[in-house]
């Protein structure tokens, strides 16, 4: 028979994870910095020239993906007969992939100045957190881009990270972290990445595909529900990314407000679709889309709580 701790080791693990990184946020030296100079050192070896074929980029992914994946999945394993020091390992990875708490932190220094009529503080505290140019953008801009932000890293740097921890363990949860992060460095369509990035940008959407719509549950169960089915299944098959469309429709349905459509990038406006339905975005909505992934985050972890209960059962 399974212990009880053991039963509920990934409820007390994602738990203890998320009050750490409530209360340390980030680490000084997070590890993600580490990996992202080594990304940019292999990729500036590999991707030599403009067009480079996917091949290079394949090689790159591996190169910098599998030797910490394999590192932490041999250290669970070694710990996985020994519970004790197996839940503290799992904690630690799982804080270190979560990247919620400094999301929210981010999030609000966009939203203090914005309600402050500032718009110019605004401004360069949502460049720290999105790649579009936000020069220029207005006060409706500055906030739908923020709720945007929030709601597509709520579930990158959460939804799915808990996803696959609870799948694959630590190991599954860092390998995640890891090819999002890839792709958020090179998941561009530039001739310079559109081709060396392509393995990661396709990686990323496959591993994001059940946690982008388990998120989407979420959103519209935490929010106005019929709406935020509606948008989901009426929009988000019309915009680029395949993940973060579900979420964003659904998130914004979910919020009765209206983000998205056209948006400049790299000097160049490119016509993304209109996402949800209502008020156009305020201020206040970005404490709003913060509310709504903390709900959901709840619905979550109810859920684990009776995956574990059902197990608990079952073993007996």
């Amino acid at each position: 028979m399974l212990s009880l701790v053991a039963i509920f080791k990934p409820l007390l693990v994602t738990l203890a994870a998320i009050v750490a990184d409530r209360i340390f946020g980030e680490p000084h030296y997070h590890p993600l910095v580490w990996f992202g100079n080594v990304a940019n050192s292999v990729e500036r070896r590999l991707n030599v020239r403009e067009g480079i074929g996917v091949g290079k980029g394949v090689v790159a992914l591996l190169l910098v993906v599998v030797p910490p994946v394999a590192i932490i999945a041999l250290i669970d394993h070694q710990l996985s007969f020994s519970l004790l020091p197996s839940i503290l390992f799992d904690i630690v990875v799982l804080w270190f992939v979560i990247g919620w708490q400094s999301l929210k932190e981010h999030a609000r220094a966009v939203a203090t100045p914005l309600q402050q009529g500032n718009l110019s503080e605004a401004r360069a505290q949502l460049a720290m957190i999105v790649s579009r140019d936000t020069k220029g953008m207005d006060a409706e801009k500055i906030a739908g881009s923020t709720v945007e932000s929030v709601l597509e890293n709520g579930h990158d740097s959460l939804f799915a990270s808990i996803f696959w921890y609870v799948l694959l363990g630590p190991a599954g949860a860092l390998l995640h972290r890891l090819v999002n992060t890839l792709d958020a460095m090179w998941g561009y369509r530039t001739n310079r990445f559109e081709q060396f990035g392509k393995s990661a940008a396709r990686l990323d959407d496959v591993l994001g595909y059940l946690p982008a719509r388990l998120t989407a549950v979420g959103y519209a169960v935490a929010g106005a529900t019929q709406f935020a089915f509606r948008c989901w299944f009426e929009q988000a098959p019309i915009h680029p990314s395949p993940n973060a469309g579900v979420v964003m429709a659904a998130g914004a349905g979910a919020m009765g407000t209206r983000i998205g459509g056209p948006t400049v990038y790299q000097g160049e406006l490119k016509d993304k679709p209109w996402l949800g339905q209502g008020e156009n975005p305020a201020a206040t909505d970005i404490e709003r889309s913060i509310s709504l992934i903390e709900r959901s985050l709840r619905l979550w972890l109810i859920l684990l709580l009776m995956m574990a209960q059902l197990k608990w059962m079952l073993s007996g």
